[in-house]
């Protein structure tokens, strides 16, 4: 647990080339701050909110706890998967026995996926350039 102002824990998460740094306030109101605005400001699709919220759906801490999260790098998706990777860990500082119910769920495994690097020859990753019949 850190202290500053009020205590809190910290948790990293990370998904694609997204960094998340994630503060976990215990006896909170509910509220999600995300690089300074509100998660509903922040996130303008209703499945992304819902990604976020999963670890504290799972652990049944929705409404008990503040979170504070600075994300950077990547798009939209990645940077909602890296906060509920963040919050996942900073849940089971909390709490060790949040193990069971977020390693079931799947929010503790780092996702390995990332975006496959351009080859030469090609216009992408795979994509060959198209030759046109004479």
């Amino acid at each position: 647990m850190y202290k500053s102002k009020k205590p809190y824990f910290y948790g990293t998460g990370r998904r694609k080339s997204s960094v998340a740094r994630v503060h976990l306030f215990q006896n909170g109101t509910g509220a999600i701050t995300i690089n300074g605005r509100d998660i509903d400001d922040y996130f303008g699709l209703e499945t992304l909110k819902l990604i976020v919220r999963q670890p504290l759906v799972a652990t049944e801490q929705l409404g008990k706890v503040d979170i504070v999260a600075t994300v950077t790098g990547g798009g939209v998706t990645g940077q909602a998967g890296a906060i509920r990777h963040g919050i996942a860990r900073a849940l089971l500082l909390v709490n060790e026995e949040f193990r069971a119910p977020l390693k079931a769920a799947g929010f503790l495994t780092r996702d390995p996926r990332m975006k496959e690097r351009k080859k030469y020859g090609l216009k992408a990753a795979r994509r060959a350039p198209q030759f046109s019949k004479r």
